[in-house]
């Protein structure tokens, strides 16, 4: 159903956000007239093939220090305060909202209404407002669109509201915000306001952050992860962090994918939140993932502070000159065989990446439930020299749930029992995955070949390791392959024990927070 701009930006600015005297209302403009204004605004410049390349500026990934929660009274109880979420109060909120407000009197916005979740039963209208064409086409690209699945777009109030000012910066003395960059989040009246960024992943993670909040009361959790399922059903999650090939795993040829990265988990399905696929492209291969190569290769693709030949417009994926967290987005229907929308019957296998830079854990090991939970809480991998400004050898990382900047409930507890019992309801085959480094550290030892790790997870997933003789490791427990053992491929043993006990060392440093919120049986479940 057409409707008239003007009486749409009206009701928008009257009814719902509070804007006024916008110079022009662009209301949810099909891809090619995204492009063209793209191009016309000099936003991005055209690559071979038809993809989109842009600039993000200063912010090349996430903004951790710039993210807020409105401490409100229903949200005051409710959310993990801490590092990740951090409180401002709703007088700071409001006069920031105010000062967007102005702001963005007299300039023309664009305006793109999505649905967030794939399963009707908890799907919710998103409306994105944006100053730049190309993160309207960001938000048409990774949200489920409701023209592609025969929904009408809804012009009352939306669920979700992201007000996202890439161009407009805050007032830290005045704002109360770290920097001039911010990520505000509403929980109550869900609104986020984004400025100062003009990272578009931003605006996916801060309502990926508000289902967090929303879904477990609705006995579903929410997911940092990705699935596939095979041709006789047979489905799988995938759990990492970035890095760890939790994108590239699921997005294999003879399975179908559900989605690559934000999931939930309810008493019936697992279902995508979102529509579109927001790939690491840095030193992206044609060979070793050919898959995504060829989604980067499209109209209607974006691509993040990818290396361009402004001559020729062919892209370099090994060009990081402007980035290591080089970024690719394109609609998940790129992909052959995606489900869209993504939707899966109750998973079978449950796969969690690590990316060992210190050469430790095994290629892959079995988890009992207990052994899940205890590794969802940790979320493990480990940083590598060139991922970040300063890190100069391999460093082990945490992230509770495989997503702590997003949960925003508080006890990250509340979704490893929601997984443990999930999992013991569906008796679910859970593996550790290891596609770091065997034979020695990083910069000793070589990474896991990806074409070895597929055939680990294929012969998991199909059951071709059921039969097979296993192992205890002798400091972590894990149940793994006797042929796969880790210190055989060490030159030095004793290296290998002193390094896999400074490992299991850090393991308990890091679950130490949690100790008092989980059972006895999770906490045995990790390193001896």
């Amino acid at each position: 159903m057409p409707y008239n701009n003007t009486q749409i930006s009206e009701e928008l600015a009257m009814n719902h956000l509070g804007l006024k005297n916008l110079e022009h209302v662009y209301w949810n403009l099909p891809t090619p007239r995204l492009y063209e204004h793209v191009i016309r605004n000099r936003e991005g410049h055209l690559a071979h093939l038809g993809a989109l390349v842009v600039r993000t500026g200063h912010f090349t990934g996430r903004a951790v220090k710039d993210k807020f929660i409105v401490d409100d009274a229903a949200a005051h109880d409710r959310v993990w305060w801490g590092n990740f979420n951090r409180a401002i109060s709703e007088e700071k909120f409001d006069a920031l909202y105010a000062r967007v407000q102005r702001y963005l009197e007299g300039q023309h916005i664009y305006v793109e209404d999505c649905l967030v979740g794939a399963d009707s039963r908890y799907e919710k209208p998103l409306r994105v407002i944006t100053q730049d064409a190309w993160h309207a086409l960001f938000a048409r690209t990774m949200f489920v669109r409701p023209v592609d699945i025969g929904r009408e777009i809804r012009s009352d109030e939306p669920e979700f509201t992201v007000l996202h000012v890439p161009h407009f910066h805050a007032m830290p003395s005045q704002d109360g915000t770290n920097s001039e960059a911010f990520v505000i989040l509403h929980l109550t009246r869900r609104i986020a306001l984004i400025g100062g960024t003009a990272y578009a992943g931003e605006i996916k993670k801060s309502i990926f952050t508000i289902m967090n909040y929303l879904l477990p009361d609705q006995d579903v959790l929410p997911m940092h992860a990705s699935a596939n399922v095979g041709e006789d059903g047979n489905s799988a999650i995938f759990f990492g962090l970035s890095g760890t090939g939790k994108t590239t795993l699921s997005s294999d040829s003879e399975r179908k994918l559900v989605g690559d990265d934000e999931l939930g988990w309810s008493e019936k399905d697992i279902f995508n939140f979102e529509g579109g696929c927001y790939a690491k492209v840095d030193h992206l291969s044609k060979e070793k993932e050919p898959l995504i190569y060829n989604a980067t290769e499209r109209f209607g693709s974006i691509l993040e502070n990818v290396g361009l030949d402004m001559a020729t417009r062919r892209v370099d994926f090994d060009d990081t000159t402007l980035t290591e967290n080089t970024r690719a987005a394109y609609p998940i229907q790129a992909i052959p065989n995606a489900i869209y929308p993504g939707v899966a019957g109750q998973p079978n296998h449950i796969i969690m990446l690590t990316a060992d830079a210190f050469g430790v854990l095994p290629a892959i090991a079995k988890l009992t439930p207990e052994q899940a939970m205890y590794y969802f809480l940790l979320g493990y991998t480990a940083k590598i020299p060139g991922t970040e400004a300063g890190v100069t050898e391999p460093s082990a990382t945490f992230s509770p749930c495989f997503g702590a900047p997003f949960m925003a409930r508080h006890h990250p507890s509340v979704y490893a029992r929601m997984l443990g019992d999930k999992i013991r309801a569906g008796n679910v085959r859970c593996w550790l995955l290891n596609t770091g480094w065997s034979g020695g550290p990083y910069g000793v030892g070589e990474r896991m070949d990806i074409d070895l790790t597929r055939t680990l997870l294929s012969a998991a997933l199909s059951g071709h390791l059921d039969d097979i003789k296993y192992q205890q490791h002798p400091i972590f427990g894990l149940l793994m392959p006797e042929t796969l053992d880790p210190i055989s491929t060490w030159s030095d043993p004793a290296l290998y024990r002193e390094t896999a006990e400074k490992l299991a060392a850090s393991f308990k440093e890091a679950f130490a927070p949690f100790e008092a919120e989980v059972s006895k049986e999770v906490l045995a479940a990790g390193p001896r």
